[in-house]
């Protein structure tokens, strides 16, 4: 099925003009790499709520009003502060939004936030939903975070979640997904399932010399400050896994691991994609947490040759077994609007091209 020419993700010259035409209003100027492929890096504000509990706010109630309810201590973020784990708190974000009646948007953490199991979503006024806006919405933005392991020095200004815009919907169904593969190669996998997107197994069979097949966080850590790269060695925060013989792994309760896709994927520069869950009724563990795959991210015409898919993988309540190549996400692509002018990779900055097995920035590994 074709994908109408007006539907698709707002590349990065259109995000800039949206902000231009007053569809997004920041406090203050743009950052100058805030403006990523296909989507916004979206800052926090001045102040962090600590509140009891996670919530929505519905259909007929503000953020800010459920904020007030709930608020435990008010802070300020203006110099830093730590956000403890085991904590919620609400930062009302320098973007706000006016929409227009077509356009929607939809929001995720960045890759580095999820690699430091940081959760962290958006929410808007009035919806029951989060990470996703409606078309039209005129209001301001807030995220919730909830740091799991390591304790976070963020400030005003820290870029903790990404948004994307779209104008209807340009999801690839499955003969426009096995079309696309056919002319680019998504994946080195020979026998790749492309169902309702590219099905993403884990690796268990042991990368690079030492076999590893992922790191799990230690505990009781210091702190991390989201905006130091390269700032903290890697021994201090996690313990490298070896692969098994049965290349399995068990994932122990409320344990954080950061594991890799068996299969290297791609994303062609006219295309946007996003992991989404596999099933949730196929085992009891959360992955992925930032499923964003900016146009460009493992193509070999932007600095790569397909890359490993990082996996963030939090288990639940009772310990669960992964198996070598167990499928735990999906990768759907959605068609752009228009090709970025910088696709992912291309001199932006870009953390993650051409990745395998791959700690967040802000490790010496």
């Amino acid at each position: 099925m074709a994908t109408p020419a007006n539907k698709g993700i707002l590349p990065d010259r259109m995000i800039a003009a949206l902000a231009q035409s007053g569809g997004i209003l920041p406090a203050y100027e743009f950052d100058p790499d805030q403006i990523q492929p296909a989507s916004l890096d979206l800052r926090l504000g001045d102040v962090a709520y600590r509140v009891r509990a996670s919530f929505l706010p519905g259909p007929r109630t503000t953020v800010a009003e459920r904020v007030e309810e709930l608020t435990l201590h008010k802070i300020n973020l203006e110099d830093s502060a730590v956000l403890e784990t085991g904590c919620v708190y609400i930062v009302p974000l320098i973007e706000s939004l006016a929409l227009p009646d077509d356009i929607s948007a939809a929001a995720n953490p960045k890759s580095s936030t999820g690699r430091l199991d940081v959760f962290t979503r958006v929410i808007a006024d009035e919806t029951r939903g989060f990470d996703r806006i409606r078309a039209g919405y005129h209001g301001p933005l807030y995220a919730e975070i909830s740091p799991k392991t390591f304790p976070v020095l963020v400030r005003e200004g820290s870029r903790l979640s990404q948004i994307r815009f779209r104008r209807g919907q340009a999801l690839l169904d499955a003969a426009a997904l096995r079309a696309l593969h056919e002319r680019e190669r998504l994946t080195d996998d020979a026998d790749a399932d492309l169902g309702d997107g590219i099905a993403v197994g884990v690796d268990l069979s042991g990368l690079g010399p030492d076999g590893l097949v992922g790191y799990r966080a230690k505990r009781h850590t210091g702190l991390i400050d989201v905006e130091r790269r390269g700032g903290y060695d890697l021994v201090d925060y996690w313990e490298p896994m070896a692969a098994r013989k049965d290349r399995s792994l068990i994932l122990d309760p409320d344990e954080f691991y950061i594991l890799a896709s068996k299969e290297a994927v791609q994303v062609p520069p006219d295309y946007a994609a996003e992991m989404v869950p596999f099933d949730p009724l196929v085992g009891e563990f959360r992955v992925h947490y930032a499923g964003f795959f900016d146009p460009g991210f493992g193509y070999e015409g932007a600095g790569g040759r397909g890359a490993r898919a990082v996996l963030e993988v939090r288990s639940r309540e009772v310990p669960f077994i992964l198996e070598h190549g167990q499928i735990v996400g999906r990768l759907v692509y959605e068609k752009m609007l228009a090709r970025p002018e910088k696709l992912y990779g291309q001199g932006i900055g870009s953390n993650y091209q051409a990745q395998g097995l791959k700690l967040s920035k802000h490790f010496r590994t």
